[in-house]
This record gives C-alpha cells, structure tokens and sequence, in this order.
C-alpha cells in the first residue's frame, strides 16, 4: 500500500533529560495522529517522532545509507541476496526490497514532520513557548528538507506532499514534481528552518548551525560555488565548537560520540533504539554478519600509509583473516550514524573554491583533513591545475568517507560515472520508482530506462 495513502501514527516517547537523551527514549503506546500536538509535551513527543523515523533502519539507520555506498566502489557484497548485488552492478530493479523500504521511511519520515508543521502553530498551551515553537517548527523543516533532498538525489523528482497524511485517500494521486521542482522544496524548508532556529550548538538535534551544514551540501550540489563555500566555511571558522580530530578515529573510537567532530549525528542507545549497521558491517566473531564488507580496492587504499594514512583504523580483520568495516562495532548496537562532520565542510569548501580557480585556497581547505589522516601537504607544484586539486577532493572524499554514503552520489552529481564506474547510460544515474508505488498510485511515472 502506497505510504502516502496510509494514516502512521506517531510514537508516545519518554522525555530525555538532555541533548545526548533526546532520542534515548522508549516508545509506550502507538496513538491516533487525530489525538497528538495538543500541548507542548504532545508537541515534543512528536518532534521525537520525527527523529526516530529519520533514525529507523530503512532510513539513515540502514537502508538508505547502503544505496550510497553499496552503489560506489569501496563496498563488496558478501551474502546471497541477488537485490543488494543489484546496487554493486549497478543495475537495480523497480522490485528491489532496499529502495522500496527506503522510500516508505524517508517519506515516513516527510509525514511526521507534515504533522509537526500543520500542528505546533495552533497550540495553545503557555509552557509552549514561542521560542520552543520556532524551535521545534524549524527543527522539522529541517528534517523535511534533509528528506527531500535525500529523495532527489536518489529517485530524482518526487512527489511533493506536504500536509499530513490522516486518512487513506489524502495525498493520493499526486504526480512527480521535477527534480528541480523537488530541490527547490529543499531550499525553501532550508531557508525556513534557519529563521526559525536558534544559533547554539547541538550535535544531536537540528539547530540553525546544523542548516548551514545542510546549506553546504544542498548548494555543492547545485553548483553554486559561492554559496557552498560561503556556508561551509560559517562552520569551519567556528574553530571552538568544530574541529578536526586527531587521529582519525578519535570521533568513533572507544565508544566516542557527540566529539566537536559532528555537526549532526544521530543517537541509538543500543535498546529500544538500536543501530542495525553494526549487524551488516561486523564479522559473526563478534556477532555480526559480515554481509558488506571493504573491497580488494578500498583495503588498498586505506593501508597504503600515502592515501588511507591512519584511517586505516575504519578496517580490521576477523579470525579468517578477512577484512571487515569497523566504523560499527559497539555492543549493543548504540554507534551513532553520522549526517554531517566538520570534514565534510572543509572538503566541500576546498571543491568550491577549486571550482571558482581558487587553488590555493582550495588545498587549504583540503590539506588540514589530509594532516588529520597523518598525510603530507599537497601544494600547488604537485597539484598545479583545477583538474589535478578537483581529482585530488575526489580521492580524498572516497577515504575520508569510505563507509560513508557519499560516494555514489559524489560521483554521479560531478558527471564522473561514466569515468570512474564505467556507466555510461545516464538514466542509470537515478534509481527507478519502487513498483509497489506505481502499482498503488497510478499518478506516478517510472523513471526513463527503467
């Protein structure tokens, strides 16, 4: 059954007490969406329900993180299932279980922030403070723009849905709006979100900060140089709360988390919100499945002490002496997921101004996240053209990130598939529509190819 189509109830969550608790919550009871945002705890509650979808396992807990790297050239798929091979060969079907869950969270997702949105602005309870609504208006935004963003770079464009779905026949029959149509909701719940949120620093929760990041992105992959530079670099001139850490596994070693590392990361606690990366990633010594584990050509890199340099500490090898990613290892499963870290700001601004013929100011950018890596600067007698510094922010996004779900999409929005994954059919770029969707709202269309 189509998600937009279906009433999804919001969860009654227990309050946290701080910033690292917010999503360290139990769900209690499952209730009528009918009956949720009538004060400011109902408020609150729902707001966590927007977190704890973006967090489930088909969204950034697992599903829709595996489309970016398992689409790449770093991951290798070690299990039997022929619909994650598709991801690996680049040839996905409107079938495949992946894409079709991811779908249905992300827009799980979109809903409960819709409610959220069409909600708060009619509380009338005192303690729900004006600022706490902005606050908790903008956090939404935020999230719903993340989400769209998310869809288009996958599917392309989507349908726009945004007032709450309630009952079965609400937001059926919606088309597809343009891929351009659908980054433009991005930018406007982007800019709506930063007006309404406060300017401190939460690593957990969306704060006005946390827009700049996503800003960064967003405009990176619009090819607006300027604007991504001009964002990423509000977070790295904010060298008190952000910064690089070193060594490299300082951010997720020894049960790290919340370090000034992330702008924004996602909290599991490793109970009754659990982080199913770990299962997929760890070998069965230690409780895992091993089912994706580091390629031939990633293992390569990250040994060889000129490119990987100490990040080889995302690899380690099991008692078969087979390699395996160990960026999830905790026990239970509480290893946070990470949306947005600092390094992804400096090599965002470090591409931006390689693409305004800023070179040197480019390697500036890119050379603190090689000395983090223990790596030796690169200058511009090495690195002489934009070619050579865009090449080299390629390279070294592929290490920094490499369990990361950034590669494909990396790849795919600089028109270097062909190049580097040896796909030349662009309508292979994007994924196709999952076939349940079709079958279930006859106003959607397949992506060309598919």
């Amino acid at each position: 059954m189509k998600f937009i189509k279906i009433i999804l109830p919001l969860f009654l969550l227990v309050a946290g007490s701080s910033c690292q608790s917010f999503l360290d919550v139990k769900p209690l009871e499952s209730i009528s969406d009918a009956e949720t945002i009538k004060d400011q705890n109902s408020a609150l509650t729902a707001l966590r329900g927007v977190y704890s979808a973006l967090a489930s396992s088909d969204y950034y807990g697992t599903s829709f993180q595996s489309i970016g790297y398992l689409s790449g050239d770093n991951i290798q798929w070690t299990g039997s299932q022929s619909q994650v091979q598709e991801f690996i060969n680049k040839k996905v079907n409107a079938d495949n279980s992946t894409i079709s869950a991811a779908w249905i969270a992300i827009y799980r997702t979109i809903n409960r922030a819709n409610n959220v949105l069409a909600k708060v602005p009619t509380v009338t309870d005192p303690t729900l403070t004006t600022a706490l609504k902005n606050q908790y208006l903008g956090e939404a935004y935020a999230i719903r723009a993340l989400a769209y963003f998310d869809l288009a770079r996958t599917f392309g464009g989507v349908p726009i849905i945004t007032n709450p779905t309630i009952a079965p026949t609400d937001n059926s029959g919606i088309k597809r709006s343009s891929t351009a149509d659908t980054y433009a909701q991005v930018l406007k719940d982007l800019e709506a979100a930063e007006l309404l949120l406060p300017t401190t620093v939460d690593r957990y929760r969306v704060t006005r900060k946390t827009v700049f990041a996503l800003k960064a992105r967003y405009y990176l992959y619009q090819k607006d140089w300027a604007k991504a530079e001009d964002f990423a670099g509000r977070l790295i001139t904010d060298a008190t709360n952000y910064k690089l850490l070193k060594p490299y596994g300082t951010f997720f070693q020894s049960d790290a988390r919340g370090t000034t590392e992330s702008v924004w990361e996602l909290f599991y606690n490793g109970t009754t919100e659990v982080n199913s990366h770990r299962g997929q990633w760890q070998p069965q010594t230690t409780g895992g499945t091993r089912q994706w584990a580091p390629n031939d050509a990633l293992v390569a890199l990250l040994n060889n002490p000129a490119v990987g340099g100490n990040r080889s500490v995302l690899i380690a090898k099991d008692n078969q002496n087979r390699w395996y990613g160990n960026l999830y290892y905790r026990n239970p499963a509480s290893d946070p997921t990470y949306i947005f870290r600092i390094a992804e700001a400096y090599l965002i601004r470090a591409e931006a101004r390689a693409q305004q013929d800023k070179l040197a100011d480019g390697l500036t950018d890119l050379n603190p996240v090689r000395d983090r890596a223990g790596l030796t600067a690169l200058t511009s007698t090495t690195t002489a053209t934009k070619e050579a510094v865009l090449l080299a922010i390629e390279n070294e996004r592929r290490v920094e990130f490499a369990l990361e779900p950034h590669r494909w999409f990396d790849i795919v929005r600089t028109g270097r598939a062909g190049a580097v994954f040896g796909l030349t059919d662009a309508n292979r770029y994007v994924l196709p529509i999952p076939v349940q969707q079709l079958l279930s709202d006859k106003a959607l269309e397949q992506n060309t190819g598919y």
